[in-house]
């Protein structure tokens, strides 16, 4: 018998945004890796400090980058694979949705929260069939209340 554990993430329902993005291909780490570092690297040239994008839903404020690439290399590399595979996609959530996140405080740090956006990607057709698209993801972002500066934490998929 195996051991599972079911994480209810909040008591409130989440509501998923459509995105037009498609995620990565590849099976090992090296080619999804580098697929996602394509994406990085046009978000990095354009800023001569710590890479960022812009949220729509917080109204063109800045959400930065680099603790979600310390976060990720922590992960075993089958988890690094499989949330990297939607990279593509939560960047384009982070930058278009303007559906409200769910919120909480950040239980290990009281001067943090921590929202979460769904998001959903494309449902592709293929010869007729449909392709194993249209799957749910989660992203997670901490603002730290002070500063009021948001960073992307980690990409979920569900």
């Amino acid at each position: 018998m195996k051991n599972t554990i079911d994480i209810n993430i909040s008591s409130v329902e989440i509501e998923y945004c459509h995105v037009k993005s498609n995620k990565l291909s590849g099976n090992t780490f090296k080619e999804v890796e580098s697929k996602a570092l394509l994406t990085f690297k046009e978000i990095k040239a354009k800023t001569k400090r710590t890479p960022y994008i812009r949220s729509k839903y917080y109204k063109n404020e800045k959400i930065f980058l680099n603790i979600f690439w310390s976060h990720l290399y922590q992960k075993h590399e089958k988890d690094r694979i499989r949330r990297l595979k939607f990279f593509n996609c939560a960047i384009e959530l982070i930058q278009s949705t303007s559906k409200k996140p769910t919120t909480k405080p950040n239980p290990n740090k009281k001067n943090e929260l921590l929202h979460r956006f769904g998001g959903k990607t494309k449902e592709n057709q293929l010869f007729g069939g449909k392709t194993k698209e249209n799957q749910l993801f989660l992203i997670q972002i901490k603002e730290n209340r002070s500063t009021k500066r948001k960073d992307l934490i980690s990409i979920i998929p569900k």
